[in-house]
């Protein structure tokens, strides 16, 4: 396969090689599949058995006329057939829609689908071609879309809803606001081919909308939707004047015998096949998931069944193409030939686990393996590559999600300094206990004051109530305390001289010079019990103190931080972390969605589908 690899690419203009050609350039077994966007989990086993003991009747004998077959599918969808044209795959419903609706110029983002690309210049249409920035993840800004249109002049317009390569999404009711805005255009498409896939809302499709307004078209898949490319059945649904004069120029055989035995068995599958929509969910979760722990590698979001990436600073897409697929059998689309696109970015086809950790591991050998083939250069000094999610978590926690260094906020708050985390329990956790206390990380208890150096007696006075000390944020004092990095507060704090570090051994000057500081402290509380470092307590604190009751020893100190200052939440501490936001929050999606509820038997109608798993 490897001799030929180049070759076969080479002569597809926009699209890449058929799988049969593939398996002919090789031993007969075609490579792993992350190209063609279907779905791995329908038809099911049992459904496949079905048709290959049937495989003789279908070839052999003429399917029935495109309207009984269009008749069946409007009753599983619950739509009218008078609003409803199928064609032999979507591309050529695009064909007709060109040559009957689009009379001078179509409106496109890119990048996008080919056929919306290639089919009007091909009949001399004008085709302006609004970039999708990826510099803004490649999402579609609708205003921007439509100011562009009006620029232009453009009388027809297209959107593709989740668009492909890169599976940008736009929720229903941005859609019907720009149909709203363009009602005086010739025409609207949506294309709605991947949109089954989607579970960013219950209810995307505007194909009720599409029924009732005169210049919309909304475009399906089933072969996408069904896994069954290779069939090549598609429908529109619009309202029945637009539909008609569609449906008036198809050939009355359009249709094979294969789409029709599928859509008159649709009906007794309904739940296979909404299970099949909630498994490509949940895997394509898992997989940008571990695509994204690749060094250098960007996941775009998605909503369609793939998912758009960008390789690393220096990997070229047709090297990596061509790699998997001679040395680790695994077929990936490189999207160079797509306009709006370049040969960095691919788009893998979402599969399940088991396949997903066989591209992982040949994108891991083909980009990072032996330096001598790797297809991303050496790491130079100061150099370094990071996933799209893993920069986005990284910059979420260095800048507080504010923009703002979390050093610089450390230091403007000196009770929590900075790069020190927590090393006691929540703060949230601690006992209830007396006000005012907030022991510190380890570098801070480095600052109390020569009176209370380590070793320093510290003894309670029975009768008279502690009073609340200091932050040690206010204590000025010694810098260099040896030592002090161990010490550990605990659910409560211990009295002074159980929690004091123990210094090194010192020397018999410095012991005399500490015994005498000892006395002179000693003698400085019998005469005042406040020490002069100390901060006067605030009212509050003191009437709390009067209204305890003194016990026979000193009461439990809890392990209590400040409350801390507007915008400290999104910090990496333990406890905090999660009011901040993760990459994946950022993407919109954190976790799987729940299992479907029990559905119904039959199939969902096209309106109500979505409401059923998502």
């Amino acid at each position: 396969m490897a001799d030929n690899v180049a070759s076969l690419f080479r002569g597809t203009a926009a699209h890449s090689p058929s799988m049969a050609a593939l398996a002919r350039e090789s031993d007969g077994v075609g490579p792993i599949d992350f190209c063609i966007p279907c779905n791995p989990y329908f038809p099911t086993p049992g459904m496949f058995d079905e048709l290959a003991g049937r495989l003789r009747e279908i070839i052999t004998y003429y399917p029935s006329s495109a309207d009984t077959i269009t008749a069946e599918l409007c009753a599983l969808l619950q739509l009218p057939p008078s609003c409803v044209a199928m064609g032999n795959g979507s591309t050529e419903l695009i064909t007709w829609i060109d040559h009957l609706l689009v009379r001078e110029s179509l409106a496109i983002p890119v990048p996008t689908f080919g056929r919306w690309t290639d089919q009007p210049m091909e009949t001399g249409k004008r085709v302006d071609m609004f970039p999708l920035m990826e510099s803004n993840g490649f999402a579609l800004d609708p205003a921007q879309y439509i100011e562009f249109i009006r620029a232009r002049g453009t009388r027809a317009a297209v959107i593709c809803n989740p668009n492909n390569p890169d599976g940008g999404f736009l929720s229903r009711r941005a859609v019907v606001n720009f149909m709203d805005q363009l009602q005086d255009l010739d025409l609207i498409v949506i294309d709605e081919s991947f949109l089954e896939f989607a579970d960013a809302e219950s209810d995307p499709s505007v194909v009720e909308e599409a029924v009732l307004r005169p210049n919309v078209i909304v475009l399906r898949s089933l072969g996408k939707n069904f896994g069954l490319h290779g069939i090549r059945f598609g429908y529109l649904v619009a309202n029945p004047a637009l539909a008609g004069k569609i449906r008036s120029m198809l050939p009355k055989w359009n249709l094979n015998s294969f789409a029709e035995t599928v859509v008159f068995m649709l009906k007794e599958h309904g739940q296979e096949y909404m299970e099949s929509l909630h498994l490509v969910r949940r895997d394509r979760l898992d997989m940008a998931r571990q695509l994204s722990a690749l060094p250098g590698l960007t996941v775009y979001p998605s909503q369609g069944n793939f998912l758009f990436v960008r390789l690393p600073v220096g990997a070229e897409g047709t090297v990596v193409r061509d790699r998997l697929l001679s040395e680790h059998r695994i077929l990936v689309r490189e999207c160079g030939n797509k306009i709006g696109s370049s040969s960095r970015f691919l788009r893998l086809v979402v599969r399940p686990e088991t396949d997903v950790r066989r591209l992982v591991s040949g994108m891991e050998q083909v980009l990072y393996g032996s330096r001598r083939g790797a297809a991303v250069p050496e790491l130079g000094t100061g150099t370094s590559y990071s996933s799209g999610t893993a920069a986005v978590d990284r910059l979420i926690s260095e800048t507080n999600g504010v923009g703002m260094p979390l050093a610089a906020q450390a230091a403007a708050m000196p009770s929590l300094p900075p790069a020190q985390t927590w090393p006691g329990p929540a703060p949230a956790q601690a006992p209830t206990g007396m006000p005012g206390l907030v022991p510190a990380p380890a570098p801070a208890a480095a600052m109390m004051p020569p009176q209370q150096q380590p070793r320093m007696p510290a003894p309670a006075p029975p009768q008279q109530q502690p009073m609340p000390m200091p932050a040690v944020a206010q204590m000025p004092g010694v810098a260099q305390m040896p030592g002090v990095a161990q010490m550990q507060p605990g659910p409560q704090m211990q009295p002074a001289a159980q929690m004091m570090p123990q210094a090194p051994p010192m020397s018999a000057v410095a012991q005399m010079a500490q015994m005498a500081q000892t006395a002179q402290a000693q003698a400085q509380r019998q005469q005042a019990p406040i020490p002069a470092v100390v901060q006067a307590p605030s009212p509050a604190a003191q009437a709390q103190a009067r209204s305890m009751q003194p016990p026979p020893q000193a009461p439990a100190m809890p392990a209590m931080a400040p409350a801390p200052a507007a915008g400290l939440g999104q910090t990496g501490m333990p406890g905090l972390r999660n009011r901040g936001l993760t990459a994946a929050q950022v993407r919109g999606r954190t976790e799987p969605e729940p299992a479907p509820a029990p559905q119904p038997t039959g199939w969902p109608a096209a309106g109500a589908m979505y409401n059923q798993v998502g």
